[in-house]
């Protein structure tokens, strides 16, 4: 791999944004006098419809969730990924501040905002509430908060910000496998090699190895110009993913 050849991203780890959905919600509608059960109901379903990609119902019910109670944080925060997925930034954005405004402490949301701000490529904006979410004590994966900073610093790209993310993901849960890896695939990128090394041991000593991970760490020990150690990362590869298409590709370049 040559030092500009851009290094795919793991996906975003975005925190469950809906709420439970109940399996009630087919059930009769409450009474328009109760508005606090039937903002619910209404949340119920647009979370449902969101679910199910019926985003023109989700956004209606979302709506006429929020008519009944303008302060439930997790409609807000619904009806803009509902948006997103509609096309209407604007619209989104709208959603997004309001569910900041009216929870501004509930960490989930700060951390569904900061993603939504880093597809907007609004950096500053992403990493502030990233921040946030990951410094909240009740954030029990602040880890996952972390990486997902750093995924977006990446985009920026902002590598050495990016690098202390994931550094600091790894801080609160060290064999935490995401940050790990893309501080190998950094390392890598920068052609610090024996780093890149060091993570990724780090890696396979306590998570899953997948064919990626075997092509990328024979590749590493190629850099080091460790023929063996890249010999044996090899035939890991072909005997346990021979399938894989890192095993073609490995068998392509002979």
């Amino acid at each position: 791999m040559k030092k500009s050849e851009p290094i795919a991203l793991l996906v975003l780890v975005v925190l469950s944004l809906t709420g439970c959905i109940s399996s009630t919600t087919t059930g009769a509608i409450p009474a328009e006098s109760d508005d606090a059960d039937a903002a619910e109901y209404n949340y119920q379903l647009g979370a449902r419809y969101y679910q199910n990609q019926s985003y023109e119902l989700a956004r209606d019910r979302l709506e006429r969730a929020l008519e009944l109670d303008s302060k439930m944080s997790k409609a807000y925060m619904t009806l803009g990924m509902t948006y997103e997925a509609l096309e209407n930034k604007r619209l989104a954005t709208n959603a997004y501040e309001n569910a900041i405004r009216v929870a501004p402490r509930d960490f989930n949301i700060q951390n569904g905002y900061a993603v939504f701000l880093c597809k907007q490529r609004d950096f500053e904006g992403a990493g502030k509430y990233f921040e946030r979410a990951s410094n909240h004590p009740e954030n029990d994966n602040a880890e996952r908060t972390l990486t997902n900073a750093g995924l977006c610093m990446m985009q920026k790209p902002d590598l050495a910000k990016a690098e202390r993310f994931f550094r600091e993901a790894v801080e609160r849960k060290a064999t935490y496998g995401e940050a790990l890896l893309q501080l190998c695939l950094l390392k890598f990128q920068q052609q610090d090699y024996m780093n890149a090394r060091a993570f990724l041991q780090r890696y396979m000593s306590s998570n899953r190895t997948t064919a990626g991970v075997l092509y990328l760490a024979a590749e590493i020990e190629g850099k080091l110009g460790n023929d063996s150690g890249r010999e044996e990362f090899v035939n890991r590869l072909l005997r346990e993913f021979p399938d894989s298409r890192e095993a073609q590709k490995v068998l392509g370049s002979g």
